[in-house]
């Protein structure tokens, strides 16, 4: 999962050549000769050519003040190495928990015309997540817990368990965001753009604007999911075979 947000200093950019170098079947990142490490300490090595010259393409591009929000395919490869992998079991179950609880499944009560938009936007992905993976989830009126078919978790956690490590960091970053993990692993699937994904997640939001307005805060938070997400499905594109 994200983490909490944090306010980073600008740093200062140190290097002028960018070059990608190739061992066997592993890609890795030198910064005038100096290879792009992890928090641990340990170089980063990535298995896809196409995420690698991405990862380049960011570090030659960084201004010469630079935050670590400049290199979002770095810190998701980075995430996919150093938390994903080693916690996989724990991430696979918090993910899976948001499917128990998936945004799609609560509904405005009737006859409001939310529910008619949400029905319209929300129901065809419940649908698809029937007839691609076999799930059938529950709707209900407003927020109180609902309880999903027997199977249901375990069929959502055999869907994740499919999936890579940097897949699992990228769907980290879009579940908790969207609040759905049919919508993700429709992203994943390439079945639904992620500002489409986005404009789904927020439609509850949206809808409160046209009777009350906009908040300006509420706006540069959507903005930001929006970037997060879209670069989150470009990273997952990039690591696929």
């Amino acid at each position: 999962m994200p983490p909490a947000e944090r306010h980073f200093p600008h740093m200062k950019r140190f290097w002028k050549s960018v070059l990608i170098l190739t061992d066997k079947a592993s890609y890795s990142i030198e910064l005038d000769g100096r290879p792009v490490k992890l928090p641990s300490g340990k170089p980063l090595a990535l298995s896809s050519r196409p995420l690698a010259e991405a990862i380049a393409e960011e570090w030659q591009m960084a201004p010469e003040q630079f935050l670590p929000d400049h290199l979002p395919l770095t810190r998701l490869a980075s995430t996919a190495l150093e938390r994903i992998a080693p916690h996989r079991a724990d991430i696979l179950d918090q993910l899976t928990a948001y499917g128990m609880n998936d945004l799609l499944c609560y509904r405005a009560p009737p006859p409001d015309d939310l529910t008619i938009r949400q029905s319209k936007a929300w129901n065809p992905w419940l649908t698809w997540a029937r007839e691609n993976y076999g799930i059938t989830l529950q709707a209900t009126m407003g927020l109180v817990p609902i309880n999903q078919p027997p199977g249901t978790r375990e069929a959502f956690r055999g869907i994740l368990t499919a999936h890579s490590d940097d897949a699992l960091a990228a769907l980290g970053v879009i579940v908790p965001a969207l609040g759905s993990l049919v919508l993700g692993l429709a992203i994943a699937a390439m079945a639904l753009e992620p500002e489409a994904a986005c404009a789904a997640s927020f439609l509850d939001e949206l809808w409160q604007e046209e009777h009350w307005g906009a908040d300006s805060e509420a706006v540069k938070r959507r903005t930001k999911i929006i970037e997060d997400v879209a670069v989150s499905a470009r990273f997952m594109q990039l690591c696929s075979p």
